[in-house]
């Protein structure tokens, strides 16, 4: 987005703990993922059943890094018991018209408990409030209704089936296209 990111921020959202990856986070996110294979792989091509802990610690690495040059901002996503539970980030800016893409993911057993929807709606603050953005797209492949779902609780409004949008498992796949703006956007209380 940038030439330098903001300094590392912390986003406190009771009962969690947003603050960006670090090295040592890496064997819980492992953890985490390797939990989670069977509903993740499915829409996150990087999730398979062989995820190690170098691949953990490469992903934690690459994400210190993006903070730092403002190409990614990355939460991990911490229970009051300190507990990785996911991940919310936005990534591929574009400068020009101030707009990011907001992604998210959860870990199996902390699903449904409106854990992501909460991280996810804080993180789409700090992209209106801290990086200016005026504009934030969910996009969700047309069968991920977990993510659609949490798209429509944190006030993304359905734009629209883009046809070929994403490319996953080694073919184009149609997804919905969620968009917030930032006059429109209902911070966290």
């Amino acid at each position: 987005m940038t030439d330098a990111g903001p300094a590392p921020t912390t986003l406190l959202v009771p009962p969690l703990e947003l603050r960006p990856w670090r090295t040592e986070d890496a064997p819980a996110l492992a953890e985490a993922i390797r939990e989670s294979v069977e509903s993740l792989s499915r829409f996150m091509p990087w999730c398979h059943p062989g995820y190690d802990l170098e691949e953990a610690r490469q992903w934690t690495i690459h994400c210190q890094a993006e903070w730092r040059t403002g190409g990614m901002f990355d939460f991990a996503v911490i229970d009051a018991e300190g507990r990785v539970l996911g991940s919310v980030g936005l990534n591929q800016f574009e400068q020009r018209n101030r707009r990011a893409n907001l992604g998210y993911w959860i870990r199996e057993s902390a699903r449904g408990r409106g854990f992501i929807a909460q991280a996810a709606r804080a993180v789409a603050a700090f992209g209106f409030d801290t990086l200016a953005l005026e504009r934030i797209e969910i996009v969700a492949a047309v069968d991920n209704l977990p993510s659609q779902r949490c798209a429509e609780k944190i006030g993304g409004q359905r734009e629209g089936v883009a046809r070929h949008r994403i490319w996953m498992h080694e073919r184009a796949h149609d997804a919905v296209v969620y968009g917030l703006v930032a006059g429109d956007f209902k911070r966290p209380q």
